[in-house]
């Protein structure tokens, strides 16, 4: 987890450093126009993988008959995908009256290629838990990938500049792992391992598929009712509310779903693991997002400038909806664990029809407030599926586990109010007031912490304090050698 760390939060100081820059150099007219066209790229990505990729790490011991099985489906799927996007482009480029998308969906459509060619070396190390070397290469390809966007990004190449920045960061990562990993397909299809992984697979991959629509279909709704400034404003608030929100939870789900796929067959284990990670998640990402959305233009205003202010109230409502996102994927990913995709299938179908309806009413009746407001809705019913399904399936109860993050959402609120409270009061200028917002805030949370010592923190202490103690040791032998 210290590794996925690693690779996470320097990823987010690198695209942190790459919003600030890029946010001067380019328009919301040209990050809408990337915007628009990602349900298309993110479903295809979707078709290549298939579900195989869960199904691999999923499965004890998978054989060389299965890695190369997999890896011929996925070059195969990818020149599909490609030539389909590639027909379609026109079309595309002809529904949202911007002629530049069909040439950008066309180049960075090779992007799919690049991805079917190292799913099955990027799963072999999150099998094995080699998340050092994931980390470093990830690392680098946001560094190189940061120097080439802003590059073209300064010399005027707008919306290209974003296009570079999709291919390099898989193209790095694709070069590296075929070169480190010793791993290479062998000349072999075989029906019986796709049948087998299938049999999982397709269930993961129709369940995927369902996730990423509902998820991107905001994105296409908002392209064809409005325009690429509007998204624009849109993807900035969605792409920063989704750093934080997923921030934490996304480094804890690299490592723990093949952990939970290790102890699969211990409900017990699996329903203790499931609980601490959600008790320290919400410990660390609610007074995150609730300061976020308290000192959210100050924020964008120092990063971004005051071209990006119309992105606040988006933001705001999004952060909302980001309490319940960043909790998600902890029960999503042990139902999967188990095995269970049918049933993720099934509940799946319902989650995300609600969540279809709930945006496309919103947005027909109420506009831009309307589609966020089914977001924030969307977000929390599927919460509340998700945790009813580990309830069913894992015995980790439904309403053991409201009452597990209840005083963090509690202690949360009642931060939230006192330093909205004191910023009223005083009324100071835009950036004093964020400061003073989020000082009050934390020493509020952290009194509250301190005082009653919530399960929660210690867990949260648990984490922190072998890593604290490393530090200290390895400061100490520096100063002794």
């Amino acid at each position: 987890m210290v590794w996925t760390a690693i690779q996470k939060y320097s990823t987010m100081g690198i695209q942190f450093i790459s919003g600030i820059v890029l946010a001067r150099l380019l328009t919301p007219y040209d990050y809408g126009c990337i915007g628009m066209l990602s349900i298309f790229m993110v479903l295809a990505e979707a078709f290549i993988d298939g579900g195989f990729g869960s199904a691999l790490i999923q499965k004890k011991k998978p054989t060389q008959d299965d890695y190369s099985t997999i890896f011929y489906w996925n070059l195969g799927m990818a020149v599909l995908m490609y030539a389909i996007l590639f027909l379609c482009a026109p079309a595309i480029s002809r529904f949202y009256n911007i002629p530049l998308l069909s040439d950008v969906l066309r180049v960075q459509g090779l992007v799919l290629f690049i991805y079917a060619f190292n799913i099955v070396q990027r799963n072999q190390l999150r099998k094995k838990l080699n998340f050092k070397v994931l980390s470093i290469v990830t690392i680098t390809t946001s560094l190189v990938s940061l120097c080439v966007t802003i590059f073209m990004a300064y010399n005027g190449f707008g919306v290209w500049a974003l296009v570079a920045n999709h291919l390099i960061s898989a193209a790095i990562p694709a070069i590296v792992f075929w070169f480190f990993i010793k791993w290479r397909p062998i000349w072999a299809f075989s029906l019986v391992s796709f049948k087998e992984l299938f049999s999982f697979g397709f269930y993961m991959f129709l369940t995927n598929m369902l996730n990423q629509f509902s998820q991107q279909l905001q994105g296409l709704l908002i392209g064809k009712f409005y325009n690429p400034t509007t998204m624009g404003y849109y993807s900035k608030a969605h792409g920063t509310e989704k750093l934080a929100s997923h921030s934490i939870s996304s480094v804890m789900m690299q490592v723990t779903y093949p952990l939970y796929a290790e102890v699969q067959d211990d409900k017990a284990q699996l329903g203790n693991i499931i609980r601490r990670i959600t008790m320290t998640l919400s410990y660390i990402t609610f007074p995150m997002l609730f300061i976020l959305l308290l000192c959210a233009k100050p924020i964008f205003v120092l990063l971004y400038s005051d071209r990006w202010l119309q992105s606040v109230p988006y933001f705001q409502v999004l952060c909302i909806a980001g309490l319940a996102g960043c909790l998600q994927s902890v029960n999503n990913q042990a139902i999967a664990a188990i095995g269970k995709s049918k049933a993720m299938f099934v509940w799946t179908i319902v989650k995300r029809t609600a969540s279809i309806v709930l945006m496309v009413v919103g947005l027909a009746t109420f506009g831009m407030k309307g589609l966020l407001g089914g977001l924030v809705i969307s977000s929390w019913f599927t919460y509340f599926i998700n945790i009813s399904l580990v309830s069913k399936f894992i015995g980790y109860k439904t309403g053991r586990q409201l009452l597990d993050i209840l005083p963090v959402m509690v202690a949360s609120v009642i931060s939230a109010f006192a330093a909205y409270g004191v910023g009223q009061l005083l009324k100071l200028p835009l950036y004093p007031d964020g400061i003073l917002k989020a000082a009050v805030y934390v020493v509020v949370y952290l009194g509250w912490s301190f005082i009653f010592k919530p399960e929660s923190f210690n867990y949260f202490k648990t984490v922190i304090d072998p890593v604290m103690l490393k530090i200290k040791h390895k400061v100490s032998k520096d100063k002794q050698s």
